[in-house]
């Protein structure tokens, strides 16, 4: 089976992030966890559980001093790898509870032809949640022509070569939708697997982005005003 690069973007929420780290290792994976200046206390801590589960940790602040969010530093340095070494990546974010299959069920799913390919979000009690809520209905995998998310998602090593994601905006925080169409704009086919749950804790590490469902009109003055959540 092929062995991907497995990555798990950190910003502090470590209660939640915890869990995660746990789920990846009760499935037999290893991973790189790219802590996104979380405060030095969180930090520490997810050394101490990094070195306990036998994972790698990369602290984004010893290479750039850009602010958080820095999600495009982090996919040049694991396309960077993945390249390299010939291997997909796995990108599994850290409000997302994995099952012991998870990883290897994407891994299958790599046929020529195929971009991208995500396990469908649920929350605890099993119903599909944020970010897809309008795969709600589906009963098979499939072609998806919306966004994928990043929430649990494998990127090709087909999508990789295709392109260099340091073209990625600078200004944006966030890149599944751009990485999306990208894949698609390739001529590459994103899957998403209704069959491949996993559960997810929304927005575990920016709290106040909660406030889309209880304060829709506070959440877009931080993103209009401050510029926050750019897509």
């Amino acid at each position: 089976m092929v062995k991907p690069l497995i990555i798990m973007p950190v910003k502090d929420a470590l209660p939640v992030a915890e869990q995660a780290l746990r789920a990846v290792a009760a499935s037999g994976q290893t991973l790189t966890v790219y802590d996104d200046n979380s405060t030095p206390e969180n930090a520490a801590h997810l050394d101490a559980l990094c070195a306990e589960l036998g994972f790698a940790i990369i602290h984004i602040s010893e290479h750039t001093n850009h602010p958080s969010p820095n999600y495009r530093w982090a996919l040049i340095e694991a396309q960077r790898q993945c390249i390299a070494q010939k291997r997909p990546l796995v990108i599994i974010e850290s409000d997302v509870i994995v099952r012991r299959d998870t990883i290897a069920r994407l891994i299958k799913a790599i046929v020529p032809g195929v971009g991208m390919v995500a396990a469908v979000t649920m929350n605890e009690e099993g119903q599909i949640n944020f970010p897809y809520e309008y795969a709600r209905g589906l009963q098979t995998d499939g072609e998806c022509h919306k966004r994928l998310s990043f929430c649990c998602t494998l990127l090709t090593h087909e999508l990789l070569q295709t392109y260099d994601f340091a073209q990625l905006d600078p200004s944006k925080n966030w890149y599944d939708i751009a990485i999306s169409r990208i894949a698609r704009k390739a001529g590459l086919r994103n899957i998403l697997q209704i069959s491949n749950p996993v559960v997810h804790i929304p927005h575990s590490s920016r709290p106040w982005k909660q406030l889309k469902y209880t304060n829709p009109i506070l959440y877009y003055w931080h993103k209009i005003i401050h510029g926050r959540d750019r897509i």
